[in-house]
């Protein structure tokens, strides 16, 4: 006796091939628009793209569905992943990001301390890798606002490395 399963003996339709990144939406949009036979809805999609282990990009996608708005959202972030550079699991220095009204104090923080964070902005650091940071957002709260203040202060880290090819001064120790 057969199992019973797909008729015609079809073979199962193959798997999309996974990413090697993680994503989170972070908001979805919705916007109306009044045409003379009703209403007219469109969508976009706050997405950030990471691997966990320093690369992250955001993305905001817009179509007419959800579904597309996201797609759209993910193919952005990951066309603007970029490398950021985590120091035992946190961060260098300590950064301020700013975009638009927003801004965000990133400090680095001991082990075991967690991600202390906002939903937006924690989206942005638990992606790019980071473990224990502490954060405080000002000004603006708008997601979208939060998420570019956090990957410009990513952005705009810098190694021990390069603040030492930048000064021309050797730290000891």
């Amino acid at each position: 006796m057969e199992p019973k399963g797909r008729s015609g003996g079809r073979p199962p339709r193959p798997k999309e091939p996974t990413s090697p990144y993680d994503d989170n939406v972070v908001r979805i949009y919705r916007c109306v628009t009044v045409v003379k036979g009703g209403r007219r809805f469109s969508f976009a999609a706050l997405v950030v793209v990471g691997d966990r282990k320093g690369q992250v990009g955001i993305g905001y996608g817009k179509a007419r569905e959800v579904p597309n708005a996201v797609e759209k959202g993910k193919k952005i972030a990951q066309a603007n992943l970029t490398r950021i550079d985590i120091v035992d699991g946190t961060l260098p220095h300590e950064v301020i990001g700013r975009a638009g009204a927003s801004r965000v104090v990133m400090l680095p923080a001991s082990p075991g301390t967690g991600v202390i964070a906002g939903a937006s902005v924690r989206a942005v650091l638990e992606l790019a890798g980071v473990h224990d940071v502490l954060t405080k957002s000002y000004g603006s709260n708008s997601p979208k606002n939060l998420v570019r203040a956090t990957f410009a202060g990513l952005k705009s880290l810098l190694t021990k490395e390069e603040v030492e090819r930048l000064t021309g001064v050797k730290r000891a120790g």
